[in-house]
């Protein structure tokens, strides 16, 4: 009776014990649970709170200050100016207290040193054509126009108006009775060619030499001249593949990777001015009438050649420069290995007012604003790095030896890049995007005053203008997003305001223009510095990346549409790729669900923490499975299968380069049977890097 009165003693005492030890661990997880809600609550207040201050925070007397200061003197990619803007840039950013560092390479450039074109008339007289703009001296600093690497020489012969320089257009002048060998065409840009693809058909065809002009509507700037490259592919062309670092690896000029880059014969850009010149004199057939109705320059009608003749020389020198690429990094608190990059090329032809000091102003903006974000307390969960790239007018020069040279890191880190060259060309909001941003690039328009419409938001004004959301898409190669998407396989952005301005690469690209014609008001500044800051913010900050791939598995649905009607009456199979296409969506909509339950975990722990960084990995990686190791067929450097440069600028595609190249191919003498047989070839390699997308989605071996 006593052993048992004592155990009840002592089980009463261990059931008090649990009790009490019970009730302590409830209050803590009471109280732990509320600090947790009340920690989430201040968590979601606080980034409404920066993003509202970052919105806030815009100036545009600011932003008229910094690409004032950007464009007090032309700074052309390797020249002295050019150094003194990249010190501009870096002591921006060092005295926002930002991490601050130049990356520096030493590469080809090119650059004028005498040119002229005269007239030559069956009476004997003489005109020389005026070849600089007016009222621009030498002691501007300003560059004579010129196309950067054209081959130094002379050429003389009759003066013929090629059109855009396409492949049909040889083909209308052909039917005319036109012969173009020994002619010295006149072609005006345009058309969906580059610079280099009109000379290079030109050579072809054996014409000895190209004058090169561009329309405009407004008569005040039919005299400026715009400039540009005639060199084929991206990046420094002595170190192809790998970054052009002081003392790396060179290849000669002379090496057969190098030459295929340059032209074989000379070229030249004109003024409108100076094409009219020549245009109402030619003689000979007579113009198609549909050429003659598109042209907004005064001609004679004739296609020539002659009568009269143009004598041509130009030279020039090609020598090794040093380009500097200037970046401030935010480190990432929590993310510090997750990067979103924002860029913006500053070298210009001229003064660059425009193309690119709008986006350079705007970049330097942004930084402004996250400083005063860091001030009041806010650190990013990933890292951005701001980017300001030299020598894009030359090849998209600086960004390509970067992204080359950290091409594991990136490939490997990088969140995505988001790119603004020419900020502010005009009226309108025109995006391009790879399509997993579409979603967010909708929500942050809407957040974002209209520069145009009283009350309106970008989003309203830019639905009402398209009916519709409409955002292109980026096969072009003309800006710096292009090794970043096309070689590295990095999600990218590219953004702009206005387009087609009249002072493109022109002398008259300049703050005055600015001013009076592009933003007198810097208002589009704001707005573009807004949407572009948005973004940034969103990546760097969201726990979950906000990507949705519904969208691009969307639009792969409708190229397969677009190429099958193309294809139609062809044995040539698309379900490879309406097969990947559909796994892709599915994998997409599984993401999202994923997403969304993560959304609503509002666990703190690493396993949740975990969860979530599984996720945003496959996220990011999902847009490097749409690269192919190979390459795009005679372009290996350029590996994404879905965007990307078609080898014929004609080509009714603007996406799957590889199935448009080998369309193109159909007038090279292959057989149906080969023909049908590459394009179907295409078609797989298009469907496996579908699949390997959906496969990085899921994050699933097979």
């Amino acid at each position: 009776m006593l052993q048992l009165c004592s155990n009840l003693h002592f089980s009463n005492k261990i059931s008090k014990r649990t009790w009490t030890f019970l009730f302590i661990l409830f209050i803590l997880a009471f109280f732990t649970t509320l600090h947790h809600h009340q920690n989430a609550a201040a968590t979601h207040k606080s980034s409404n709170f920066y993003l509202d201050t970052f919105l806030s925070s815009a100036t545009n007397y600011t932003l008229a200050t910094y690409l004032r200061h950007l464009t007090l003197h032309p700074h052309l990619a390797g020249t002295t100016p050019s150094l003194h803007t990249a010190s501009y840039v870096k002591s921006h950013f060092q005295s926002l207290n930002l991490k601050t560092h130049v990356t520096n390479y030493t590469v080809l450039l090119s650059y004028p040193l005498f040119s002229s074109v005269t007239l030559h008339f069956p009476n004997g007289s003489v005109l020389a054509l005026t070849l600089s703009e007016p009222g621009f001296s030498s002691s501007t600093g300003i560059v004579k126009p010129y196309h950067a690497y054209s081959p130094s020489g002379s050429a003389y012969g009759k003066p013929c108006f090629l059109n855009y320089g396409r492949e049909k257009d040889y083909i209308t002048v052909s039917a005319h009775g036109v012969k173009v060998k020994g002619c010295i065409g006149i072609v005006r840009r345009g058309g969906g060619l580059s610079r280099n693809e009109v000379v290079e058909k030109a050579a072809v065809r054996g014409v000895k030499a190209v004058l090169m002009f561009t329309e405009g509507d407004d008569d005040q700037f039919a005299g400026g001249v715009e400039r540009g490259t005639v060199m084929g592919g991206l990046g420094d062309p002595l170190s192809p593949g790998w970054g052009g670092v002081e003392n790396g690896e060179k290849l000669k000029v002379d090496d057969p990777l190098v030459m295929p880059r340059f032209p074989s014969i000379h070229s030249l850009p004109i003024s409108m001015m100076s094409a009219e010149r020549i245009l109402t004199l030619l003689e000979g057939a007579e113009m198609p009438y549909e050429w003659r109705k598109s042209m907004k320059c005064s001609t004679s009608g004739g296609l020539g050649p002659g009568p009269i003749m143009l004598n041509f020389t130009y030279q020039g020198e090609r020598k090794i420069a040093t380009v500097h690429n200037v970046f401030a990094v935010v480190k990432g608190s929590e993310e510090p290995d997750r990067f979103v990059l924002l860029g913006n090329h500053r070298d210009a032809w001229t003064y660059g007012a425009v193309d690119p000091n709008s986006g350079t102003a705007a970049l330097l903006d942004i930084a402004r604003r996250y400083a005063l974000l860091m001030r009041l307390g806010w650190n990013p969960r990933r890292t951005i790095i701001f980017c300001s790239w030299d020598a894009e007018e030359f090849g998209m020069i600086g960004s390509t030896e970067w992204v080359e040279q950290n091409l594991l890191n990136l490939g490997s880190k990088s969140v995505a890049y988001l790119n603004v060259d020419c900020a502010v060309q005009g009226p309108g909001f025109f995006p391009s995007t790879t399509p997993q941003f579409d979603n967010l690039l909708t929500e942050i328009t809407k957040k974002v005053t209209d520069p145009d419409s009283e009350g309106m938001t970008v989003y309203e004004r830019w639905t009402a203008s398209n009916r519709g959301i409409k955002i292109q898409r980026l096969s072009g190669v003309d800006s710096d997003f292009s090794p970043f998407l096309h070689h590295a396989g990095v999600p990218s952005v590219d953004l702009y305001y206005g387009r087609d301005f009249p002072v493109y690469h022109t002398a008259f690209d300049s703050y005055n223009w600015m001013v009076n014609f592009g933003d007198p008001f810097f208002q589009r500044h704001v707005a573009v510095t807004a949407v572009w800051g948005l973004l940034a913010l969103r990546l760097a900050e969201d726990p979950i990346l906000p990507f949705n791939f519904l969208p691009y598995a969307t639009e792969l649905q409708d190229y397969t549409r677009i190429l099958s009607d193309l294809l139609e009456g062809s044995s040539i199979s698309l379900r490879p790729i309406t097969a990947a296409t559909q796994e892709l969506a599915t994998a997409a909509k599984e993401t999202l669900e994923e997403a969304k339950k993560l959304k609503e975990d509002e666990a703190m722990d690493q396993h949740t923490a975990l969860k979530r960084r599984i996720l945003n990995d496959r996220l990011m990686f999902a847009e490097r499975g749409f690269l192919d190791a190979e390459g795009l067929q005679g372009r290996p450097w350029f590996k994404h299968m879905v965007y990307g440069p078609r080898n014929d600028g004609e080509s009714e595609l603007d996406f799957f380069p590889g199935i448009a190249n080998a369309i193109s191919k159909s007038s090279s003498g292959l057989n149906s049977g080969e023909q049908n047989a590459a394009i179907q070839h295409e078609i797989w390699r298009i469907a496996r890097a579908i699949q390997r997308a959906a496969h990085a989605l899921k994050g699933e071996l097979t």
